[in-house]
């Protein structure tokens, strides 16, 4: 057998009051913590007041969870949410789609953008890029430790054991698998990274939706290229040249190509998108 690290981590964190805590909800709700503190941070920096932050942290969150899971309903398995609309609201049970996350998260951000900062909601994501990676990273963690979300397996030294897994047992059991998780924590942080170090560019910051096109390259460009080691997350998924992650991580890539090419050529849009 090729070497392999045996993950065998409980998803539970913690039992109160005869509920279970999980690491999930855990990283979710420590993500959003790191996340409005870089984001105040940045706007004390310009000087922007105090109260946008407060209210870009409700319509953050709300858009987020929401959209994850309106995202994993109907991308991802609409055939039974369609015969169970009342299940669509148990999101304890699980089921959230980051491309769902992000759409959600453009659309409401646009609305916060006209009746909050008058400027456009690239200006806003421009500044949000570092919190928003760093909370990704943090979910990403809590896939981890739900032990889902992994890849083929592989001969690579790092692969993972996923023996609290069901899915794994019964596709893989024995063989070690790509920690895809890690991987995609791992390109959270540079994104992450490559934001922070050009805000610190006033030149670059000067122009709109640079920042945040850069970004949305590494995200989905990574995730796009990603797709094609991890184990498809619906069954359709395995007849499909290429699966629902990849067809949701193009048009988030055109995207970041329009940002990075209408900020080169038009630093200053008068624009709302």
């Amino acid at each position: 057998m090729p070497l392999s690290v045996t993950w065998d981590v409980s998803p539970v964190a913690l039992v109160f009051f005869g509920h279970e805590v999980r690491w999930y909800g855990l990283c979710w709700a420590v993500g959003f913590l790191i996340g409005y503190y870089l984001v105040s941070r940045r706007f004390r920096q310009e000087n922007l007041p105090d109260e946008w932050v407060d209210k870009l942290f409700i319509y953050t969150i709300l858009a987020s969870i929401i959209g994850a899971r309106l995202g994993h309903c109907l991308f991802y398995d609409w055939d039974y949410y369609s015969q169970h609309p009342a299940e669509i609201l148990a999101i304890w049970k699980g089921g959230l789609a980051s491309h769902g996350g992000v759409i959600c998260l453009i659309a409401a951000l646009v609305v916060y953008s006209r009746k909050v900062t008058k400027r456009s909601v690239w200006w806003l994501f421009d500044r949000m890029v570092p919190a928003i990676g760093l909370c990704c990273a943090c979910i990403r963690l809590g896939n981890l430790m739900n032990s889902e979300i992994f890849g083929h397996p592989t001969d690579l030294p790092w692969g993972f054991l996923f023996v609290r897994s069901k899915e794994w047992q019964e596709l893989y059991n024995g063989l070690p698998c790509h920690p895809t998780q890690i991987y995609e924590m791992l390109y959270c942080v540079v994104a992450a990274a490559v934001a922070w170090s050009m805000q610190r560019r006033p030149a670059l910051m000067e122009r709109t939706g640079l920042t945040t096109g850069v970004s949305l390259l590494i995200f989905f460009g990574t995730r796009f290229l990603l797709e094609f080691m991890k184990n498809p997350q619906v069954e359709r998924e395995a007849q499909m040249w290429l699966n629902l992650g990849q067809q949701l991580s193009i048009p988030l890539i055109l995207l970041g190509l329009y940002l990075i090419v209408t900020a080169v050529r038009n630093p200053h849009p008068k624009r709302w998108l």
